[in-house]
């Protein structure tokens, strides 16, 4: 992936993740297995790892949108097989699903852990590991069909999976996401956005402009202010007091501060003009 790269044209049309450039500064990552509602399988979570590793290096990416192609974005794992059983030949069957689990689990921290900004762009059905890539995205946007579901508890396995107890209390708070875990039940978009879950629920046609539009509202603000700001936020999550917060805010203000990208930002607010950052 590179900035010639044709903005809308992905490497190959029948791959499991489509990487697209929508607009310029937009990277969209689509998750391609329609027909199985985009359940992760093993060659789907190993492009997606790849396709993340590119775009966290990818200084010209400002903003990145996940969405699902057809009328899901992500039914979690597939069950009808995850198409690696040489693993389990090789390490056993105890430690090769331990190093399956962690090889899935490990999006959720990498998309948590990208330096630029992520919009989930939830088309449709959002359960188990599908709703942890939810939750490890900064803002999310769905379409009113969107339904949501933690789901493992459902399948006999604990709801404690690929970051979910740790992202969904944080979310939603403690109450409503002890009430979906336990449960296990589907709940809709609607819902989803009455307690915070979503940012905005919208008509299925206005999904990818909305998205798109979000990304481009961030992109007003320079690049490495963006990226010390997403960090700081969930770092702050972490945070045993108010103090260590500042203490840490300050820093951020001094490393901004001095940034070229920072006086073309207040030089383009006094002129009354876009602001052209270099990323520097």
């Amino acid at each position: 992936m590179s900035p010639t790269d044709p903005p809308g044209v992905p490497a190959s049309e029948d791959a499991p993740v489509l990487v697209t450039r929508p607009a310029p500064g937009i990277c969209q990552l689509t998750l391609n297995r329609p027909d199985r509602l985009n359940t992760m399988t093993h060659q789907l979570v190993t492009d997606l790892h790849r396709a993340l590793d590119e775009v966290a290096a990818d200084r010209d990416v400002r903003a990145v949108v996940l969405t699902g192609a057809g009328r899901g974005f992500c039914a979690g794992l597939e069950l009808t097989g995850y198409g690696d059983n040489g693993r389990e030949e090789e390490m056993g069957r105890s430690l090769g699903a331990l190093d399956r689990q962690r090889e899935i689990a490990r999006l959720t921290q990498k998309i948590h852990d990208l330096p630029h900004p992520v919009i989930a762009a939830v088309n449709g059905p959002a359960a188990g590991g599908g709703l942890a890539l939810v939750l490890a995205s900064d803002i999310r946007i769905a379409a009113d069909p969107a339904v949501f579901a933690v789901s493992f508890i459902r399948a006999g396995f604990s709801a404690c999976d690929i970051g979910t107890s740790w992202l969904l209390p944080r979310i939603v708070g403690a109450g409503h996401a002890h009430e979906l875990m336990l449960t296990g039940r589907r709940f809709d978009a609607a819902e989803a956005e009455r307690i915070g879950l979503l940012h905005r629920v919208v008509a299925p046609a206005d999904l990818l402009p909305v998205a798109h539009a979000k990304a481009a509202e961030i992109m007003l603000n320079p690049p490495g202010s963006v990226s010390l700001t997403k960090q700081g936020m969930w770092a702050s999550l972490e945070m045993p007091s108010l103090a260590t917060a500042i203490e840490f805010e300050n820093r951020q203000q001094m490393v901004s501060a001095w940034t070229e990208d920072a006086a073309e930002a207040r030089a383009a607010f006094l002129e009354k003009r876009p602001p052209a950052y270099q990323h520097r």
